[in-house]
C-alpha cells in the first residue's frame, strides 16, 4: 500500500493505523517520490492512497491516470476537500464517494478492505494471500465471516 500525502501531520498518523492494521505501507511526500515507488516493480503496492492536493511533477489526478498506465491492476483512493475536486475523483476512482481529508482511519480501512475483496472476487487474487493481509474483522467481539462482512458492509452503504 501507498500513502502520498504532502502533510507529514496527516499522513503519518493514517500510516501508523494502517500498519498496525497488518498492512505493509509506504510513504510518498510528492508525486515524484511516488512514481519512484511505483517504478519499483519489487515494491509490492495493491492500493494508492492519494491526496488530490499533492505536489510534484502532476497533481493527484494525473498520478492516479499515470500509475493505473503502469499497473492497471492498482486499486487509488484519493482524498481532497473541496466537493467539486472530491465528486472528479469519484468518478476516476470507479466507485465513489471519494475519502475527504482529514482522513477518517475508520473509513479508509473500511474502504482498503472493500477494494481488495472486489478485486478478489474479480479473480484478481486472493486479498488475503497478498503481503498486505489486514487484520481479521472483528465485531462485537467475535471474527466476521465474509458473508458476515458484506452483511455488514451493505448495511453501512
Amino acid at each position: 500500500m501507498l500513502v502520498l500525502d504532502d502533510d507529514v501531520l496527516v499522513r503519518m498518523p493514517v500510516v501508523q493505523f494502517l500498519r498496525d492494521c497488518g498492512y505493509h505501507v509506504v510513504k510518498a511526500a510528492n508525486t515524484d517520490e511516488a512514481i519512484t515507488i511505483l517504478q519499483n516493480t519489487n515494491t509490492p503496492v495493491d492500493v494508492v492512497l492519494s491526496e488530490i492536493d499533492i505536489p510534484g511533477s502532476m497533481n493527484g489526478f494525473g498520478f492516479a491516470q499515470w500509475a493505473r498506465s503502469v499497473r492497471p491492476e492498482l486499486k487509488i483512493l484519493l482524498a481532497g476537500t473541496p466537493e467539486r475536486t472530491v465528486q472528479n475523483a469519484a468518478e476516476l476512482c470507479e466507485v465513489g464517494p471519494t475519502l475527504k481529508r482529514p482522513y477518517d482511519h475508520k473509513r479508509v480501512l473500511h474502504r482498503i478492505k472493500r477494494l481488495l475483496a472486489a478485486r478478489a472476487e474479480q479473480g484478481g487474487g486472493d486479498a488475503t494471500s497478498c503481503q498486505l493481509s489486514p487484520a481479521p474483522d472483528v465485531q462485537n467481539g467475535r471474527q466476521l465471516t465474509r458473508s458476515h462482512r458484506r452483511q455488514s458492509a451493505e448495511s453501512r452503504d
